[in-house]
């Protein structure tokens, strides 16, 4: 049922294949339902709206229980690559679009897309690196703002 007083504020701080997607699939949730949705991008999830990085974006075993494989073995040298290239093949399997298409996708339906301005300074980006579904860079404070009565979701 959709309810145009609900807002959605997702913030997205890692930048890993999988981590990629729950921000993506809960803001197109939300817009699907009719919420508004901000998303806001910092720390390591700037690689998910970075030009060079978005397509290139990785799924690491190491350090993932979740997984089912000991650490030992997941450091091994192409065990990343493979994780990834399994995890690509069940995102096919299902149906979901690429990251990239993913964003556009989030834009297009009404969801704000804002990178973390302090993140930006960090990591020596300008708007230029950014994809074009990136709204603008806001710091914390003003991304707060934007967010006043929303449910807010870290990832």
């Amino acid at each position: 049922m959709a309810d145009e007083n609900r807002k959605l504020a997702i913030i997205c701080s890692k930048g890993t294949l999988d981590m990629a997607y729950p921000g993506l699939v809960l803001a197109n949730a939300g817009l699907m339902s009719g919420i508004e949705v901000e998303m806001f991008f910092t720390f390591w999830g700037m690689d998910i709206i970075h030009k060079k990085k978005q397509k290139k974006l990785k799924f690491v075993p190491v350090g993932n229980p979740a997984t089912g494989m000991p650490n030992i073995l997941a450091v091994l040298p192409g065990v990343s690559h493979m994780a990834t290239s399994m995890m690509h093949k069940g995102l096919e399997k299902i149906d979901m679009p690429p990251v990239d298409e993913f964003l556009e996708m989030v834009h297009d339906a009404g969801g704000r897309i804002w990178a973390c301005r302090m993140a930006m300074d960090m990591m020596n980006l300008t708007e230029e690196d950014l994809v074009d579904e990136v709204d603008g860079v806001v710091g914390a404070m003003e991304f707060l703002e934007m967010a006043e009565g929303a449910q807010i979701i870290f990832i």
